[in-house]
């Protein structure tokens, strides 16, 4: 495990065990007891991996992770800001206000809590998809700011429980989104590279433009099935979850150019979490890939 302060500390995500935890047919410290195995500094969790959200429940899970020797450092939520129903919206943000406590009894200062705009509902223009979602996210920053938890806006792909796409997927969208919110320590990027591939932007030049805004990331990779084009993943808007033909791989074998997202990030002296969102095929993927991302920040954080 990493204990230098000045390199980023590894976290796994159980990508492969989501929707089993999030439907109670697997235990969520079933998953931290098999994560004991793997070389990372800590586990990030999903808002729908809890049982409960009351406090014992949450310093239970807490301790769980803890005596593995591990650390909480993000919690992934998805709330929907721009729901077209304004009942809906508020719902939203009040929600997402109880997550970021959450983040705090699971992680303490400085945990990243996510937070992304919504859904890209059909009948909502541009411009009230940004002020619904820069509203959502300043009703919940001062609460963060409060608590000392850092909100993480991702350039995201679609929530595994959605029927539409991320509102801000798109790099032009995110950017307008991001301008919208006042700098505060509490609040910045959660930098995914395969999203940026999967909304057909360019994922290098994105971070290079939101690097000194980065507060954690997603060393995920993606591929497509053969024969497969991203012009297809159009076809997956109103269904829900994920479209079949878009998979996650061993981060290094994917679409990311990691020579180029590690120069940055060291260049600009991140040292914040980097999570792998893996093991689809097995725990045996989840720990290649872990492999791969503790060799790239020894050598390009050396």
């Amino acid at each position: 495990m990493n204990n230098s302060p000045k390199q980023p500390k590894i976290s796994a995500f159980p990508k492969c065990y989501l929707e089993e935890i999030s439907q109670r047919r697997m235990s969520l410290f079933t998953w931290i007891e098999e994560a004991r195995q793997l070389d990372c500094d800590g586990l990030e969790m999903y808002e729908g991996f809890f049982e409960r959200l009351d406090e014992s429940y949450l310093l239970e899970v807490r301790s769980a992770i803890n005596s593995t020797g591990r650390e909480m450092p993000m919690l992934c939520c998805s709330p929907d800001f721009t729901h077209p129903s304004e009942a809906k919206r508020m719902a939203a943000i009040e929600y997402q206000q109880k997550m970021i406590r959450v983040a705090h009894t699971l992680g303490g200062p400085g945990t990243v809590c996510r937070v992304l705009s919504g859904q890209r509902w059909p009948e909502l223009t541009r411009e009230q998809g940004l002020k619904y979602a820069a509203d959502g996210i300043k009703a919940c920053l001062p609460l963060a700011e409060e608590l000392d938890v850092v909100l993480g806006l991702e350039n995201h792909y679609k929530d595994g429980f959605w029927h539409y796409a991320e509102f801000a997927q798109k790099a032009d969208v995110f950017l307008d989104l991001l301008a919208l919110i006042p700098q505060s320590k509490n609040f910045g990027v959660q930098y995914d590279p395969s999203n940026a591939v999967v909304a057909g932007d360019d994922h290098v030049e994105l971070l290079r433009q939101v690097v000194r805004r980065v507060v954690s990331m997603h060393a995920s990779d993606r591929y497509l099935v053969d024969g497969a084009t991203l012009d297809d993943l159009k076809q997956a808007e109103g269904s829900a979850g994920y479209a079949t033909i878009l998979k996650h791989g061993v981060t290094g074998k994917g679409f990311n150019d990691y020579h180029s997202i590690f120069t940055i990030l060291s260049q600009n002296n991140y040292t914040g979490w980097i999570s792998i969102e893996d093991g689809m095929n097995g725990m045996g993927e989840m720990a290649e890939s872990l492999a791969f991302l503790r060799k790239g920040i020894q050598t390009y954080w050396a």
